[in-house]
């Protein structure tokens, strides 16, 4: 039998030092993988020839300033409702926001405000001062749809609205462009 001129190596008897420096290595290696990882994939396209598409928070419906004065002491304004999307094409989404005065009875008027960052109201598209309330809201694929109700005469109690009115909203040449949908009704 011929002896091996190479010494005893150590590592063919593993012990407990040389398991805990491998799970050492591998920890290092995940923890450095976790680190370099690629910019977080966006579901819009850029134009041909543009650069990544930019894509931010949607302004905080809670923190803005409304153009709506409440009566009463200590009365603010109330978000009810609020969807978000790119609502202008730029790539950026903008937050629509339905808003109105806390009422203990009745139904307080709404109004129907855009917002963009920060949190900046740009357009109005319904004015509480035209006394209508908001349900059946929604914000989807560029465009803000809502059910407006309303009343056909100052007799009508203000718990009851008597009129209906199914609108939306889209951005057409720099601004939002109101249209009626076909079914609006009296109630």
């Amino acid at each position: 039998m011929q002896t091996s001129a190479v010494p005893d190596l150590a590592h063919t008897r593993p012990r407990p030092v040389h398991w805990l420096a491998t799970a050492t290595a591998m920890a290092a290696v995940v923890a450095a993988a976790g680190l370099l990882q690629p910019e977080a994939a966006t579901a819009s396209q850029a134009a041909p020839g543009a650069g990544p598409a930019r894509v931010s928070a949607a302004p905080d419906a809670s923190s803005a300033t409304y153009p709506l004065e409440c009566r009463g002491r200590g009365v603010k304004p109330v978000v009810v409702k609020k969807g978000s999307g790119d609502l202008d094409g730029d790539g950026r989404p903008e937050t629509v926001a339905v808003v109105r005065c806390a009422s203990g009875i009745g139904t307080p008027s709404s109004g129907v405000y855009v917002l963009t960052g920060p949190a900046r109201v740009v357009a109005t598209l319904v004015d509480p001062a035209d006394g209508l309330s908001v349900s059946d809201f929604a914000v989807r694929e560029g465009t803000v749809a809502a059910t407006l109700l309303g009343y056909s005469s100052p007799d009508v109690p203000r718990c009851c609205p008597d009129k209906q009115e199914k609108v939306k909203w889209q951005w057409k040449g720099g601004k939002f462009a109101r249209s009626v949908q076909s079914d609006a009704r009296s109630m």
